[in-house]
């Protein structure tokens, strides 16, 4: 099958020869390939298109570095940093920065890649970048992690301008990280009030809503694809959450608000179930767990009204009889595989949200596409919440002013509700949701290119 895919794009055969090595970036490649298909098809500018899309799939520019700073121990340590800088062609570089093991340059591929389209999305002049770091802050102190991002930034910061490159947050690096982050910044160039990193806490430039901005934006967009499609609305929908990052936080918190009924939470060691549903004070006690005091969802089984499974997550309780009816995978890439897929259609999902960036593998796609029934909002559209307002962040660093919390909050709801109608009208007779979003991104960024020559 993968062969078949493979003889479909055969112009895609030197990007698959020369990155043979990062799977998950070529994963990511031909993936949005596949919801072009009809666009390379069209006789008179087929060509063109495919050329474009090759173009697009290399970086403008790749930095890499050394990153060396010094544990508790006195001991020096040394980690490994990227940007990639993948396309300015609508605005400067913007994406997130992720402190990870699993970080490599293969995988800040993918995920910029990614961002390029979510970005056009959004409306908003921002092109698609992303970075970060193979060090990993789980088990390290206070003064390690903000050692190591000073660090980080000693290096990056030569990279930044407001015009140029604007990093955010991504996984492992939350606003704790960004302060460290900016005070170094600040420090090295006397520049103050620059908007060269977003998610920066509002005592120095933050937006409000910015925390919430991803979780948020991913229930406003799901909330308008079950009104227009399922015909009903959230409340008393049972809905999987995986992650209990600021993405599943703040998901879980506004599905409760809309009355829906959140059944799972999840980390790297296992998942909470709620077999009534999340509480109030279930939320508050995990987000504290999570954002004070870091530790993980097991050592809190007895301060919530769910039960811990170890080593599994929502895509794989096989045993569980608890129904799903929509789905948000908030977690991390690959996380819902085909066996996954194929248990939540069996438990009647209705739905398939994606809060993390490619969060479902390639097989689990096809269990998806296979249900036309079942709605399948992809991450570059259904979680451009937090770019968005990143981007609305920026807008009100250069007008060195903040905005109401209403403000921000109504731009949000508003740009989900442009990107849903963007979806729509791109995915044309028949075709997916899906579909619609890599469309609507991809033809914006061509036209971008070729109205400034870069493309002809």
């Amino acid at each position: 099958q993968q062969q078949q895919q493979h003889d479909k794009f055969p112009f895609l055969k030197d990007l698959r020869v020369k990155y043979s090595h990062q799977p998950i970036f070529l994963q990511a490649v031909e993936e949005m390939a596949l919801s072009l298909e009809p666009i390379f098809a069209d006789e008179n500018k087929g060509e063109f298109y495919k050329q474009a899309f090759v173009a697009m799939a290399e970086p403008e520019r790749t930095i890499s570095f050394r990153v060396p700073w010094m544990d508790d121990g006195g001991r020096q340590r040394f980690n490994r940093g990227w940007r990639v800088e993948f396309s300015s062609v609508l605005g400067p570089y913007k994406g997130g920065l992720r402190f990870h093991p699993t970080v490599n340059d293969g995988v800040l591929k993918f995920l910029g890649f990614e961002q390029i389209f979510k970005n056009a999305l959004t409306g908003l002049p921002l092109g698609g970048g992303k970075g970060g770091s193979d060090f990993d802050p789980k088990g390290k102190s206070e003064g390690e992690v903000r050692r190591f991002c000073e660090s980080f930034m000693t290096e990056l910061f030569r990279y930044l301008h407001p015009s140029t490159d604007v990093p955010a947050g991504d996984i492992g690096v939350g606003g704790r990280e960004i302060g460290y982050m900016y005070g170094q910044y600040k420090r090295l160039t006397n520049k103050h009030g620059e908007g060269v990193l977003t998610g920066k806490s509002m005592l120095f430039g933050g937006s409000p809503f910015r925390p919430e901005a991803t979780g948020y934006g991913l229930i406003y967009i799901t909330k308008i694809a079950v009104e227009k499609r399922l015909g009903r609305t959230l409340e008393g929908s049972c809905c999987a959450v995986s992650g209990s990052g600021n993405v599943a936080q703040f998901a879980a918190k506004k599905l409760m608000e809309f009355g829906a009924k959140v059944m799972t939470f999840s980390d790297s060691n296992g998942v909470l179930v709620f077999d009534d549903g999340m509480t109030e004070d279930d939320w508050d006690s995990i987000v504290e767990a999570k954002n004070v005091h870091r530790m993980r969802l097991r050592d809190i089984e007895d301060k919530v009204t769910g039960r811990y499974i170890p080593n599994e997550s929502p895509w794989t309780l096989t045993d569980d009889t608890t129904p799903f009816h929509l789905a948000f995978p908030c977690a991390t890439q690959n996380e819902i595989d085909g066996k996954g897929a194929e248990l939540l259609l069996s438990k009647g999902v209705l739905g398939v949200f994606e809060g993390a960036n490619l969060p479902t593998t390639i097989k689990g796609q096809e269990v998806f596409r296979s249900r036309p029934d079942v709605i399948y909002i992809p991450g570059k559209a259904a979680n451009a919440g937090g770019v968005g307002v990143s981007g609305l962040e920026m807008a009100q660093n250069a007008q060195r002013l903040q905005w109401e919390p209403e403000e921000v909050d109504d731009k949000l709801q508003k740009m989900m509700g442009e990107i849903y109608t963007q979806m729509e009208a791109a995915s044309g007779e028949g075709g997916t949701l899906e579909e619609g979003a890599n469309r609507a991104g991809f033809l914006k960024v061509v036209q971008a290119m070729e109205e400034l020559g870069w493309l002809y």
